[in-house]
């Protein structure tokens, strides 16, 4: 079976053809922009280039993950004319490959279509994002909507992938190892993802071609600040140089959703592939730098 995956040197995209690359029936094929994926057979592309598109419907899979998106909140904001071009056009562009040759599409959304007022979002609450990545990804979901699963995951985090692109768990760590403060929001509320856990999560939707939303989110709600302690626990780190903010404290040029935590009941009942709860997403966090530092 043909797997193509968009962002394939990215967090997510390059955990999943990682992962798919370790199932013998598939044959993987990753879409990469800037940096050569380490897995499956690469395929440079860009979304906003109509042409560089045409090589999905050359190849023909039977499955695509779109996992590419411009995902900077604030670049979003200030460049709004490629953060349409990327998320909405290209995930548009996308979607009518796949219908056109009956690929089964997993489109990997955000919990930032929700406006954040109230938390624990179930999939069938009305989005309202608050910035303009949200609105992007929430055309994206529009675009693929009846004919794919939508996957919305929450602050995605995990070890280091081929692009060098750090995440907030990454980012932490390197910066309480070095002995540098850092200042996290208090009343910012998520369901921290492990792209582990939720590379696994996209894989079975696609084998079993699941249709409509999931949210395929980490089981623990916490504060931004509640997160950076519990990494700092796990990997014993010095919890004093994090301080605490609050988000009007920040000088962030985008709007950012005070809770957009996500209710991940739906995933428990439908997937074997369960979400984690933190304490168990962090130690396979713990366990997986521990051998790419060894490697």
């Amino acid at each position: 079976m043909k797997v193509f995956i968009t962002g394939g040197s990215g967090l997510l995209g390059g955990k999943v053809a990682e992962i798919a690359e370790d199932n013998r029936g598939y044959e993987v094929y990753t879409g990469y922009c800037h940096t050569k994926p380490e897995f499956g057979e690469p395929v440079k592309f860009d979304l906003t280039r109509n042409k560089d598109l045409e090589v999905i419907y050359k190849i023909k899979p039977e499955i695509i993950i779109h996992t590419a998106a411009l995902t900077d909140v604030d670049a979003c904001e200030t460049d709004k004319k490629l953060a349409y071009e990327i998320n909405a056009e290209g995930t548009r562009r996308i979607a009518e490959f796949a219908n056109e040759f009956g690929a089964f599409l997993v489109y990997v959304s955000t919990d930032y279509v929700f406006s954040g007022d109230k938390g624990m979002y179930r999939e069938e609450d009305e989005p309202n994002p608050i910035n303009f990545y949200g609105r992007t990804k929430l055309l994206g979901e529009k675009y693929c909507n009846c004919i794919a699963c939508i996957a919305r995951p929450c602050v995605i985090y995990g070890a280091r992938p081929a692009s060098g692109k750090v995440n907030f768990a990454l980012w932490l760590i390197d910066k309480l190892r070095l002995g540098e403060e850092v200042k996290i929001v208090t009343d910012q509320f998520i369901t921290p993802t492990l792209n582990t856990n939720l590379a696994r999560m996209l894989l079975e939707v696609t084998e079993r071609e699941l249709k409509g939303i999931f949210h395929l989110a980490g089981a623990t709600r916490v504060s931004r600040y509640e997160f950076a302690l519990r990494i700092a626990n796990k990997f014993g780190l010095d919890k004093n140089l994090i301080l605490p903010v609050r988000m009007r404290e920040m000088k962030w040029i985008a709007s950012r959703p005070k809770d957009s935590s996500l209710d991940t009941s739906k995933a428990s009942r439908y997937l074997k592939e369960k979400p984690y709860d933190l304490d168990k997403a962090l130690g396979v966090l713990k366990e997986e730098i521990g051998k790419s530092s060894k490697g």
